[in-house]
């Protein structure tokens, strides 16, 4: 269960961008030729800090199956925060950070393989879907948390802020009863056979036009993000600050 180098170097990463972000100046962001060190801070943060939410999102998943009873995941390597372990490189990273940069929109990226009929319960399996995006929001709170308590720079603060919003965002798109997503992995074992081998059929195509959905049909985009909004709002976010992440994260509009 030690973190892995690898986490810990993008960890580093992370740490790296903050202080970049912190160093920049702020009092660019408003006008047209923003800091360049500002703009590669929040990048260099966002990116690396959302990859890390990625390993931490599916360590949740697996460590609540090793304990439910599903142990080959730590043979697979699940409980060391490794990326390498749950991803393809184009599929889980490359492709996901490049919805991220584009559209703001953060996919779910990782996998975990999960043994089902090990676990002791259906109860089991409904909490190792949870797990994950449960992980989100409680990163996402505790990013909100630090930014309302600790005193610090301004770039750090719209970095930190806007990678919090993201982890709300992922947390809300995760739990959708959509096949393919954790919230239909919650309720699954409780569904007739018929739903399963339903779902088990659309799992490949549903996220892919669930998100094609959140790219061209406005209303349902404004929907995610104003419930991510509220809640991050309830946590004591930085709802300006998250704003502003986000607008010098897309530092080409």
């Amino acid at each position: 269960m030690r973190p892995s180098p690898v986490f810990l170097g993008i960890l580093a990463l992370t740490v790296a961008g903050g202080a970049m972000a912190a160093f920049g100046d702020i009092n660019t962001v408003f006008v047209r030729d923003r800091d360049p060190l500002l703009i590669a801070g929040v990048v260099i943060f966002v990116a690396a800090g959302w990859v890390a939410s990625l390993s931490l999102h599916e360590f949740g998943h697996a460590m609540v199956a090793y304990r439910g009873g599903d142990y080959s995941v730590a043979h697979k390597g699940y409980l060391t925060l490794d990326v390498r372990k749950y991803t393809d490189p184009v599929l889980s990273i490359i492709l996901p950070l490049v919805f991220l940069i584009i559209g703001g929109i953060p996919l779910p990226g990782g996998a975990v393989w999960i043994n089902r009929g090990a676990l002791r319960s259906r109860g089991t399996s409904s909490w190792v879907s949870l797990a994950g995006p449960l992980s989100n929001l409680a990163v996402g709170a505790a990013l909100a948390l630090v930014v309302a308590l600790v005193p610090m720079a301004g770039g750090l603060v719209i970095a930190m802020s806007y990678l919090a919003l993201l982890q709300i965002v992922t947390f809300l798109l995760n739990i959708l009863p959509i096949p393919g997503l954790d919230g239909w992995g919650a309720i699954e074992p409780y569904l007739p056979p018929q739903a399963r081998e339903l779902g088990a059929r659309v799992r490949p195509w549903a996220p892919i036009i669930l998100f094609a959905l959140l790219w061209f049909f406005r209303p349902a985009n404004n929907a995610l993000w104003d419930g991510s909004y509220a809640i991050f709002n309830a946590f004591g976010g930085y709802v300006d600050g998250a704003r502003i992440g986000f607008s010098v994260f897309q530092f080409w509009n």
